[in-house]
């Protein structure tokens, strides 16, 4: 048995996320996140490995706010859209305290970074999560299904088998 060590929710994709105590889970990941998609002024997603700068800049999930924001740090305009549902296929991202240590000291899977993984949930649970697909895990109310590995960072994504509520210190089963 594991815990929940940090819940991370990122209100606009490629944003800098928030850290919450704790959050609901609906069917299509935690409640508030990866709401809002950035285009440029010609309609085109902007997206951190793009413009790196804007992985830096707080989201606050107002998008007048966070567009004003963006604009700054980019000096253009941007608009804020609704991220499309169909847009979010394995909503939740999920990384091992273990695989954030080894990463640290320069064990990192092939194809990841190092960097800061923007995974949702935290966890304090023995084993590698890359052996997770295909698996249920409990996490607070909520059950996830591990479904696959990301290309460039850490962790692995789930879909939400049952949603529910979340917080620091809940138990994690696998």
């Amino acid at each position: 048995m594991g815990r929940v060590e940090q819940i991370w929710v990122y209100p606009v994709r490629s944003l800098a996320g928030t850290a919450v105590t704790d959050a609901e889970v609906t069917g299509h990941g935690l409640a508030g996140d990866r709401a809002w998609t950035v285009l440029g002024d010609d309609d085109r997603v902007l997206r951190a490995k793009d413009e790196p700068g804007i992985a830096d800049v707080p989201g606050t999930g107002d998008p007048g706010v966070d567009a004003g924001s963006l604009a700054a740090v980019l000096g253009r305009a941007v608009r804020l859209v609704p991220t499309p549902e169909e847009a979010t296929v394995a909503p939740v991202h999920l990384v091992s305290r273990g695989a954030i240590e080894r990463a640290a000291q320069g064990e990192v899977p092939e194809g990841c970074s190092a960097d800061d993984p923007r995974a949702n949930l935290v966890l304090t649970l023995d084993g590698d999560e890359r052996t997770w697909v295909g698996r249920e895990l409990r996490v607070g109310e909520a059950v996830l299904e591990v479904t696959r590995t990301p290309k460039h960072c850490l962790g692995v994504y789930a879909d939400v088998r049952r949603a529910g509520r979340i917080s620091v210190g809940d138990p994690v089963l696998l």
